[in-house]
């Protein structure tokens, strides 16, 4: 097998160089850190799925003001509805960390977590962006029509094998498969299957899925260089996303607090947890996950869960206090780097790759 940076994938995506970068929601992402990585060749995606539909529009114009390049933009896929059944327990635990912050104790009120997902939606199709990705599922077959309908391109996050078949059968352009290594959220579609998302290693699921379907896999996982790249392209992938390698970038959105945190991380770092959110994630251990998992409390499903830490997460930004803020990364923290641009970052993947591979 004949292994060259332009694959396929380039072409079907009309980008240079086979690099997606990942869709981060919650701070890292920004237009400006979309609009330099396509600028600079690769696929920059905008993390949305917070973003109230409104947001996203504005987003995606400042991201067409800053390149004409192709980019794509990231929203969840999960079933809407809040877990408020132990509401008063959690937030009991919860209230602890609040008086550490200083902030308002939280009442054990039912909460209502906005439903923005359809909205969100149209406006990617009013504005015509050019890839949509998702997380935690793949599109509703509605949703799925309206954008092929539109010219649009689907890429969908998958875990495991039988995932990415049902990514390739209901119409999805290609897949990002995500190895347990990666930070952030699991994008495994069913957790009450996997309680903690499915953790297979990216050099164990890229060569399965590859062996598995008909279109484009994406590598994700602990990839944080040139030399990552040419390995995930060895295993039959066609491209790499990478999140964690860019949340220090110039252009990123990523806390100062957050940064520092990241700087002084390495590979024994990181936990998997679903105390703040939900859902399992990857991200550095701090204060708020040992407090948590020391109450032995179960956190509230997603999103709910996320709905009744974010003061929590805010304030913690606010006073630069990185214990208790939501510290997402990856198990390759020890290769990155601060203070460069985007371009930088890119430019040093694909030339480290385009040495080895040549």
């Amino acid at each position: 097998m004949k292994i060259t940076l332009q694959t396929a994938l380039c072409e079907q995506f009309e980008i240079r160089y086979p690099l997606f970068l990942a869709g981060m929601a919650g701070g890292p992402s920004t237009p400006e850190l979309t609009a330099a990585v396509s600028e600079a060749g690769g696929l920059g995606t905008l993390g949305a799925a917070y973003m109230e539909p409104e947001a996203i529009r504005a987003a995606v114009r400042r991201i067409r003001e800053l390149t004409a390049a192709p980019f794509g933009v990231n929203l969840f896929v999960f079933q809407p509805g809040d877990d408020n059944a132990r509401i008063e327990e959690v937030q009991s635990e919860l209230n602890k960390m609040r008086n550490h912050l200083g902030i308002p104790i939280a009442s054990g009120n039912e909460v209502q977590t906005p439903n923005w997902f359809e909205k969100q939606f149209e406006v990617l199709l009013k504005e015509k962006v050019p890839v949509i990705s998702t997380a935690f599922g793949v599109l509703p077959a509605p949703f799925m029509h309206a954008a092929k309908s539109s010219g649009l391109k689907v890429v969908s996050m998958v875990t495991t094998v039988r995932e990415a078949l049902l990514a390739q059968e209901i119409g999805c352009d290609a897949i990002v498969a995500q190895g347990s290594e990666a930070g952030g959220h699991r994008g495994t579609f069913v957790i009450d299957v996997h309680p903690m998302g499915a953790n297979i290693g990216t050099m164990a699921l890229v060569p399965q899925i590859v062996d598995s379907v008909t279109i484009p896999v994406i590598a994700a996982g602990g990839i944080m260089d040139g030399r990552g790249l040419a390995a995930a392209l060895a295993l039959g992938a066609q491209g790499v996303q990478m999140g964690t390698r860019f949340l220090t970038a110039i252009e990123s959105g990523t806390n100062a607090a957050y940064r520092k945190a990241l700087l002084a991380s390495d590979e024994e770092s990181t936990v998997l947890t679903k105390a703040f959110s939900g859902r399992p994630a990857r991200g550095i251990n701090n204060a708020f996950n040992q407090q948590w998992e020391a109450s032995g409390v179960a956190p509230l499903a997603f999103p709910t869960q996320n709905t009744v830490t974010r003061d929590i997460r805010n304030a913690a930004g606010k006073q630069q206090q990185a214990e208790y803020l939501s510290l997402w990364a990856g198990q390759g923290t020890r290769m990155l780097t601060a203070e460069n641009t985007a371009k930088q970052i890119v430019d040093e993947i694909i030339n480290q790759a385009a040495a080895l591979i040549d």
